[in-house]
């Protein structure tokens, strides 16, 4: 499984552990753990973080991370995809969809991207 996600620091924990425990191989850090940014810390640092560590940000932040992501982008910088929870599904739903694109998907295929989940739908599979 090429990707790895850092879940920022809004984006409940049960996520984590949901994911841990369907799939033990996918990698799974949290803001505020050790060897990630700490709690507090802002956006584009975040982001900074993840294009560092080439981890995919999974957030809840539909309003600023747009925007922070045009900044880092401008700056000639990348960021390997930010995937977007859906508060229309389930915390259950959501960890299937990103199980789902971490057994599908090939490193870099979300560079520079915001994804909103559920993004299996929109590629018709179901």
């Amino acid at each position: 499984m090429p990707l790895k996600y850092l879940l920022d620091e809004n984006v409940d924990l049960s996520y984590k552990v949901g994911l841990s425990k369907i799939e033990s191989d996918l990698i799974v850090w949290a803001v505020g753990e050790p060897h990630c940014p700490p709690r507090g810390t802002l956006d584009p640092e975040i982001l900074l973080w993840c294009e560092e560590y080439n981890f995919i940000l999974v957030t809840n932040n539909r309003k600023s991370m747009p925007v922070h992501l045009i900044d880092h982008i401008n700056e000639g910088r990348h960021i390997p995809g930010i995937f977007l929870l859906n508060v229309k599904l389930t915390i259950g739903q959501n960890v299937d969809e990103l199980i789902f694109l971490a057994e599908v998907s090939f490193e870099g295929e979300y560079q520079d991207q915001i994804i909103h989940l559920p993004h299996s739908y929109v590629l018709g599979v179901e």
